[in-house]
């Protein structure tokens, strides 16, 4: 119902506008033609039709502008008394007081119309048909005249003026609101990628992570002592199933996710802490460590993506974690049973991205001279304090020797 009032009342401004502007039109059709009160047969038979041809003008003009200028071209600059200048041009002909764009009381209509058409009109060739005929009739008005060489200079300078500049005008127009729009929709189509990409990164943090500690749940059921064969395979059966599971997350991942798009740099609402408590809870065995003072924005996620690694790709393994105002370390031994997960390498990715639009440095790979048998994992983050320059503007560099992982 709303709708429909605004669309009368809409109505109704478009209806008053196109009386207005007929109302005008008509009056300066009227001081183009013959006095009604001194030559009344002159004035119906002039300036009558001319009222009404503007009327239809006016009619047509708002859905079609390009047949309300066929429709005016009787009311052209076809006259040469007035123009917007006068020049002399008897150093090139023996002409005085030659008229440059010519102009009539009905030239700005005709001005406004041919720049609608070129604001509204799609395809060339229409507009192209009708200015050839108005070249014509120019062309056709000069040689009525004698041809003389400052008529054509008049009518050249009429048909470019009046038609025209104004139409390349309104096509200049159209074309800048044509790349605007393609600009709006195509920053539209960036804000639906990253939200896609935010919706990715979520779900991997989030899901992957408790997916993760499904998996260690049941490799801790298959280990535990008085469990029967069949409670061991079905354990054995929801450690495969969740990393199954983690798999097909990674790669819907893959299809969400933007490369180029930064990421956000606050985690979800949940603390080292209680991320720590959840993970050993699920029978991992996790070491927190945390220095006093101020925890890094970035302590969760960079927690999160250490043991939710370790719990994948190292089961069984004892976790180290390190938290301190300007560092953040996750360890983890060898894994001590054969790991299910294959490696993404979405979540480092991820997360180094984070680390790099925070200022800092992400480091990642093994530590062999942490762990006497077989090989660790190490995920180190080192973020500036607040206040200090972002070390990669003053020739910071990672640590030597830290190499990137493969590890998801």
């Amino acid at each position: 119902m709303k709708h429909l009032r605004l669309l009368r009342r809409e109505t109704r401004r478009k209806l008053v506008y196109d009386l207005l502007l007929w109302a005008v039109l008509s009056v300066f059709v009227s001081a183009m033609g013959p006095d009604p009160f001194v030559d009344p047969a002159g004035f119906t038979m002039i300036t009558v039709p001319r009222v009404v041809l503007a009327a239809a003008a006016v009619l047509v003009g708002r859905r079609w502008p390009l047949a309300a200028l066929v429709l005016l071209l009787p009311l052209g600059p076809w006259q040469f008394t007035e123009g917007f200048a006068t020049v002399d041009l008897s150093w090139l002909l023996p002409r005085r007081n030659v008229k440059i764009l010519p102009l009539l009381a009905t030239s700005p209509f005709i001005m406004w119309y041919a720049y609608l058409t070129g604001r509204r009109t799609t395809r060339a060739w229409p507009a192209s048909a009708a200015f050839f005929l108005v070249t014509i009739v120019g062309v056709g008005v000069v040689l009525a005249e004698g041809g003389d060489l400052a008529l054509w200079v008049s009518m050249t300078t009429a048909l470019i003026g009046t038609y025209l500049v104004p139409y390349l005008l309104g096509l200049l127009r159209r074309r800048l609101l044509q790349q605007r729009r393609a600009a709006r929709l195509s920053a539209e189509a960036q804000a639906r990628l990253r939200e896609r990409a935010r919706i990715a990164r979520d779900m991997h943090d989030s899901l992957g992570h408790d997916l993760a500690l499904i998996a260690v749940r049941a490799a801790g059921l298959e280990l535990a002592p008085g469990v029967g064969a069949a409670e061991v395979k079905a354990a054995g059966e929801l450690r495969v199933a969740a990393a199954d599971a983690t798999e097909r997350l990674r790669q819907i991942i893959g299809l969400l996710r933007e490369e180029a798009d930064a990421p956000p740099l606050t985690p979800a609402d949940e603390d080292v802490a209680e991320l720590v408590r959840r993970a050993r809870d699920s029978g991992m065995t996790v070491a927190l460590d945390m220095t006093p003072g101020p925890v890094p924005g970035l302590a969760r996620a960079v927690v999160q993506e250490g043991i939710t690694n370790a719990a994948k790709h190292a089961p069984g393994a004892a976790v180290q974690v390190e938290v301190s105002p300007e560092r953040v370390a996750v360890r983890n031994g060898p894994p001590r049973s054969r790991p299910t997960a294959q490696s993404g390498g979405l979540g480092l990715a991820g997360l180094r991205e984070r680390v790099r639009l925070a200022g800092g440095t992400l480091t990642a790979g093994p530590m062999t001279e942490r762990v006497s048998e077989g090989s660790g994992f190490e995920l180190a983050v080192t973020l500036p304090r607040a206040g200090e320059e972002d070390p990669r503007r003053s020739g910071g560099k990672e640590r030597p020797g830290a190499r990137r992982s493969v590890h998801d």
